[in-house]
């Protein structure tokens, strides 16, 4: 539940300042939702939770069962939440992996304010997966491979643009969402998959030029073939601890646009 501001508990850690600032983190993805309340450098404070996502992912089943999680771990302050599409200002464009019709133009941030009572931010999940991960130098790739495939760009550890790769790129007449995504690991097989996930980053480095690729998703670990030097797998909880950055100084930031 979210903390009592009123308490003499609270005025004493609000006036402490952001380092002690207590954020429930969530990350919505297509197969499940994972959460915990992280501190402002982005240290989880209780163990973190999996639950299925709803089968029918709607906003409201998707509420209700963060309402659930929620309920199981600590007090918070504020909440951010990594969300599997795109959002501008808390309402949601493309949702590809949930319930995609009923989140179009979806005001996501408004509800869950409204819900939990406390300041909330949303953005890509690509992109706060990154935050959790990416520190550079040079310019870093965010790939995740999960229900589709999440990709974000960074130049020395800060955000520079969330693009829709997944839905709109093609690959033998597929787009990466369905060329990559679990359900063509499910048909086709873990060697084909990894054939296509290998082929992939191959696109990806031609595409960007970045750096180094950085690679998470909960299918990240399905990966068989050797790892170029420059292609890191990041663990499942970049999602989660990302969510501190969405409250930190994003002064001459592309993150200030999104919070705007």
């Amino acid at each position: 539940m979210p903390a009592d501001n009123k308490s003499p508990e609270n005025q004493d850690r609000n006036h402490a300042g952001l380092a002690q600032l207590r954020i429930l983190s969530i990350d919505i993805g297509g197969t499940l939702i994972k959460a915990s309340v992280i501190n402002s450098d982005g240290e989880m404070l209780a163990p973190w939770v999996r639950n299925p996502t709803p089968q029918n992912a709607t906003p409201d089943a998707v509420v209700a069962e963060i309402d659930r999680i929620a309920q199981d771990l600590p007090p918070y302050q504020k909440i951010s939440v990594a969300f599997p599409g795109v959002v501008a200002n808390g309402v949601v464009t493309t949702a590809p992996n949930l319930a995609a019709n009923a989140w179009y133009g979806h005001d996501f941030r408004s509800t869950l304010q409204t819900k939990f009572g406390c300041d909330v931010r949303v953005l890509n999940d690509a992109i706060v997966q990154g935050l959790g991960v990416a520190r550079g130098p040079g310019l870093e790739c965010v790939l995740t491979l999960g229900t589709g495939l999440g990709f974000a760009l960074f130049r020395d550890g800060r955000f520079l643009v969330q693009l829709e790769l997944g839905q709109n790129g093609r690959c033998d007449g597929q787009n990466f969402d369905e060329y990559v995504g679990h359900a063509a690991f499910i048909a086709e097989g873990e060697e084909e998959w990894n054939r296509r996930v290998e082929q992939t980053f191959g696109i990806i480095r031609n595409l960007a030029t970045p750096d180094r690729i950085l690679v998470g998703g909960g299918n990240a670990r399905r990966i068989t073939f050797a790892l170029p030097s420059d292609i890191v797998i990041f663990p499942m909880t970049a999602g989660i601890t990302g969510g501190a950055r969405l409250w930190g100084d994003h002064s001459n930031s592309s993150l200030a646009m999104e919070f705007a």
